[in-house]
């Protein structure tokens, strides 16, 4: 049984062929790290999405998605981030879409620390600030805002699995905040 989101464009590819290309080629993805700001600009709360795997396990895990044939980096990143967080979030794109870091998934264990059983997959992460409300949609079961000491907490870490809790650690340092 999946538990992934489904594909709001089922005629891109279909599983069979999603299945193929995943095993032959990288499959391009954005990720975002929600973030709400203080006034002055600063990082006072990150928002972490709660699910649960494929074997039924609670994890920990961000937004993320394919970016689609003919989609802009942009234009992706603006459809999982009211995808997975409502259409009332408000996300304020970032001014570039140059993001904090450049995440490289494998289907087994490498040095990068970033694991996908399902394929190897390239992942441009933001950080993105919300101001709306968010309620998360599809598969994701909680959006649960917490302090960036929170998110960078050893219990929260080892919640998410497949290095994404390296990606929240990477981009509070880009935020500026260090664990």
């Amino acid at each position: 049984m999946s538990v992934r989101t489904p594909d709001p464009y089922p005629g891109w590819l279909s599983e069979d062929d999603l299945y193929e290309a995943r095993h032959r080629l990288p499959m391009v993805y954005v990720e975002a790290v929600p973030v709400r700001l203080d006034p002055l600009g600063y990082v006072n709360e990150v928002g972490l999405l709660l699910q649960a795997d494929d074997d039924g396990a609670m994890v920990r895990t961000l937004v993320s998605g394919r970016v689609l044939y003919r989609e802009t980096v942009r234009a992706a990143l603006l459809r999982h981030l009211e995808k997975d967080l409502g259409p009332m979030a408000l996300p304020q794109m970032p001014l570039s879409p140059v993001p904090f870091t450049v995440a490289e998934y494998f289907p087994a264990p490498s040095h990068t620390g970033f694991t996908d059983e399902r394929q190897h997959a390239v992942a441009l992460a933001y950080v993105v600030a919300v101001a709306g409300e968010c309620s998360p949609r599809q598969d994701a079961l909680e959006l649960t805002w917490m302090t960036p000491r929170e998110a960078l907490s050893p219990g929260v870490q080892s919640e998410f699995t497949g290095g994404k809790g390296e990606l929240v650690r990477q981009a509070m340092a880009f935020a500026g905040i260090s664990a």
